[in-house]
């Protein structure tokens, strides 16, 4: 390999890639040569996105409204990736919900379906859509962002935990089904980063205290610290990696504490 992580010729589609984790790594595999197809629920969200890619690589991106929850969305976005690039050769599952912080006693019903629907099931649905492409081709790469809150319990984002542990098994079962058609299925966890999705979290100086006496690296994550990963597994550097789960932290889970 002369670039292992050269990534030309190669379509990706990255969930929830307006803002935050999403962002920075439909930007890095851009970066790295891949056609990227940006896709949130904001439709202009994702152009601000794709005109940053357009600067340097003229037509390599295309943005999509989707809203993970719902199915046809999806296949909507399956479908105008194949139009505009041909079929997937890399799926980011980004996009997760949360809509609740509180002990489990107090999520509703609704709320809790909804975290599943959105975080598990429909990254179930999207590689559904996009994995038999790659079985063909005998070639593909698969990454789901989970959470280092699959790994341990929460009084306050258990059911969003709940999710995320599920996301890993995912994986390890895809990557069982898929490995021999040389499709790898990895998971990221990442701990705190500084995004607006988990504003909540690393705004509360209670909490940040508590997240950062557990870190030996003394600092909360950033997004581009997710998106190197994202191209490693996603290129020919990673093509013996699968069905893993790439703890992203600052080494928060090797201690007792944190949030």
């Amino acid at each position: 390999m002369s670039d292992p992580f050269n990534l030309d010729g190669k379509t990706a589609i990255v969930t929830g890639s307006s803002r935050g984790i999403g962002r920075a790594i439909v930007l890095a595999l851009a970066r790295h040569g891949a056609r990227v197809v940006v896709s949130a629920r904001k439709l202009e969200a994702c152009q601000e996105v794709v005109g940053l890619i357009h600067a340097d690589r003229p037509g390599r991106a295309i943005a999509v409204a989707a809203d993970i929850a719902v199915r046809a969305d999806l296949e909507q976005l399956v479908l105008r990736t194949n139009q505009a690039f041909g079929p997937a050769d890399i799926l980011i599952c980004n996009a997760a919900v949360n809509p609740y912080f509180g002990p489990m006693a107090g999520i509703t019903d609704e709320q809790f379906e909804r975290t599943f629907r959105c975080n598990v099931l429909a990254n179930h649905w999207l590689v559904g859509m996009v994995v038999p492409g790659m079985v063909d081709r005998k070639d593909g790469a698969i990454v789901v962002v989970s959470s280092v809150g699959g790994l341990r319990g929460s009084p306050i984002i258990g059911a969003y935990n709940v999710t995320k542990a599920a996301d890993m098994q995912l994986v390890r079962n895809l990557a069982v089904e898929y490995g021999p058609s040389n499709v790898r299925v990895n998971c990221v966890a990442p701990g705190l980063v500084r995004t607006d999705f988990s504003r909540r979290l690393w705004q509360d100086p209670a909490l940040l205290s508590a997240a950062l006496r557990g870190t030996p690296m003394g600092r909360i994550g950033e997004p581009e610290d997710i998106a190197g990963m994202a191209v490693l597994l996603a290129s020919p550097a990673g093509r013996y990696i699968t069905g893993q789960t790439i703890i992203i932290d600052g080494g928060a889970t090797v201690t007792i504490g944190g949030i």
